[in-house]
């Protein structure tokens, strides 16, 4: 539980890294499935997801996730404080920041890249919120949302994931996260849950 003490700087304990974002387009549903499933029930930092989502339709990523992960999956709302172990899913239409005191709020502000969610909007708010103990993914998906955002991560200290070329339906996104050169590891789909576990228990892979 968030304290009120806790809020003016939020840490969780027992991690180097409090909240991990996650942004994918075309073939998230299976990338995001293959990463939450194998995360251990005791990850000790937030998750926070964005996936392009047609904006006019009601979005069932959250049930279709809580069915195979052992972390609580939920649809994010303004004012959530984040948890750990609990994954926060932007709806569709609606921009999704974090917040300094690990609030989470939700915008309708103009598309970026021409998307609402858009993940240069969450990997920026995590990057000024979080600094160093923030972890940002980029996943399968068409066009460049997120290479902006990972820029800023990286340059806030945070650490910077991509998944590789052969296990990406779809690498626009990666690719263009990976050609700004600020990307720390490109690695297959298989390979992203175990270093996220590394990093936020150790802070490090080896």
């Amino acid at each position: 539980m968030v304290t009120q003490q806790s809020i003016s700087a939020f840490r969780f304990p027992n991690t180097l890294f409090d909240v991990v974002a996650l942004a994918t387009s075309a073939g998230g549903l299976n990338a995001l499935t293959q990463i939450l499933v194998t995360l251990p029930v005791d990850f000790p930092a937030a998750i926070t997801i964005v996936q392009h989502l047609d904006p006019h339709h009601r979005s069932l990523l959250a049930p279709i996730l809580n069915r195979c992960t052992r972390l609580l999956v939920k649809q994010a709302e303004t004012g959530d404080y984040l948890q750990a172990g609990t994954v926060y899913i932007a709806p569709p239409n609606w921009h999704l920041l974090v917040k300094p005191d690990g609030t989470l709020a939700l915008t309708q502000t103009e598309r970026v890249n021409f998307t609402r969610p858009a993940a240069d909007v969450l990997f920026e708010s995590v990057a000024e919120s979080f600094k160093e103990r923030a972890i940002a993914v980029i996943l399968t998906g068409m066009g460049h949302d997120g290479a902006a955002g990972i820029q800023k991560v990286k340059q806030m200290g945070g650490i910077t994931i991509a998944q590789n070329q052969d296990t990406a339906e779809f690498f626009s996104m990666p690719s263009a996260a990976i050609k700004t050169k600020a990307i720390d590891f490109i690695l297959p789909l298989n390979q992203i849950t175990s270093t996220l576990v590394k990093l936020v228990r150790t802070g490090g892979v080896g």
